[in-house]
């Protein structure tokens, strides 16, 4: 079952793929603000329980081991019952200490297996826990690493375009300037003759 980050990464990875490119550009897109950042704040949000909930899985290692604790002494706790019925025939004595003995090794083998299992069993759900979180925090990542990547390419389309209107603008006044110049060398001539 999919899980609400898994959910919201797809959203995420869906809306983006849905933006309608910016003209005259085969990367940049037209971004919604509000809608990613929506998205973005629930994700935030959602990453803590995700966690919790995986720490309360690995929490639940104790009792686990404390349940197969406790099948190993009630296991233990049958062996002697049958061991001091056995003991208690005297005609059966001597098989009885030996059977005894065979349930003694066979409960404490079993108690072993059982709490050999639930360590198992624990450890195995820790390394899920953080294997899990580390996917979800490595698909976020990938996510913000294209959001800044994006975020830098159209700063730098935006500043092409800035220099460029720059550039036209110094050629215009560079231009004006020269005209401004023949006008005031030819304005002379005419001044000169009213004078005379």
């Amino acid at each position: 079952m999919m899980s609400r980050i898994e959910q919201l990464i797809s959203e995420i990875e869906e809306y983006i793929d849905s933006c309608k490119p910016k003209a005259f550009s085969n990367s940049d897109i037209i971004v919604n603000k509000e809608e990613i950042e929506e998205l973005l704040v629930e994700l935030r949000l959602r990453i803590p329980d995700e966690i919790k909930k995986y720490q309360k899985i690995i929490s639940n290692q104790d009792a686990i081991l404390s349940d197969a604790r406790s099948q190993a002494d009630s296991i233990l706790a049958e062996a002697t019952a049958q061991t001091n019925e056995l003991v208690n025939e005297h005609e059966i004595m001597q098989r009885a200490y030996t059977q005894a003995d065979q349930v003694v090794e066979d409960a404490q083998m079993q108690a072993q297996a059982i709490v050999d299992q639930a360590y198992g069993d624990a450890d195995a759900i820790r390394e899920n826990a953080i294997r899990y979180t580390d996917d979800m925090l490595s698909s976020l990542q990938r996510i913000m690493n294209h959001t800044i990547e994006d975020a830098q390419s159209r700063f730098g389309a935006f500043m092409s375009s800035m220099q460029s209107s720059y550039d036209i603008v110094t050629s215009n006044r560079n231009e004006l300037s020269g005209g401004v110049v023949r006008e005031e060398e030819e304005t002379p001539a005419p001044q000169s003759e009213t004078a005379e």
